[in-house]
């Protein structure tokens, strides 16, 4: 039994040191703790007064593949979804899974996964979505999620508007922006 009482005891302490702490302050001190003991992490649902009345949140959902991530978060461009498999690697996959990077092979295998469209050239996609902000370069060919991508995906998708890739191309698009702005 005396193991079960400094079990207990911990268990107190715990609770008295997370008790002034807000929930969201309690969940990333739990969350550290449990990467730092190298445990696996885990995350209790959170509830709200909609989840309550029987509304259910899109996050209450545990996400258990990438073409589930890609319904819910609704990528529209290339760049978004190469953000949305960086992070679905990095934070989401299953641990056999799990990668800090991602390169074009990556990439290719997901983007075909979550039945989203391929780029016409795909070893542009890395470094076009480095340049736009969502990738860090670690190694040639390889890239790693950065706070702005990591925050797109979190915060930012999915964004309102029309959901998914459109079918013509953004430069097309602008093409045609162009043309009918110089025939007014």
């Amino acid at each position: 039994m005396p193991g079960k009482d400094r079990e207990l005891e911990a268990i107190g302490s715990i609770i008295t040191l997370l008790l002034p702490l807000e929930e969201d302050e309690r969940s990333r001190v739990l969350e550290y703790v449990l990467k730092r003991l190298q445990l696996a992490t885990v995350r209790a649902p959170a509830t709200t007064e909609r989840e309550e009345t029987g509304a259910t949140s899109s996050m209450a959902r545990p996400i258990t593949d990438i073409r589930s991530l890609t319904a819910e978060k609704q990528p529209r461009s290339a760049n978004e979804m190469v953000a949305l498999i960086a992070y679905y690697l990095s934070e989401l996959a299953p641990e056999g899974e799990r990668s800090d990077t991602v390169n074009p092979e990556i990439i290719r295998r997901y983007f075909k996964m979550a039945g989203f469209p391929l780029p016409s050239v795909l070893r542009n996609i890395l470094p076009n979505a480095s340049a736009a902000g969502y990738l860090q370069n670690v190694s040639r060919g390889e890239y790693r999620l950065n706070p702005v991508g990591y925050n797109l995906v979190v915060h930012g998708l999915p964004r309102s508007g029309s959901p998914g890739p459109s079918s013509k191309s953004s430069r097309s698009t602008r093409r045609s922006k162009n043309t009918s702005r110089r025939k007014r």
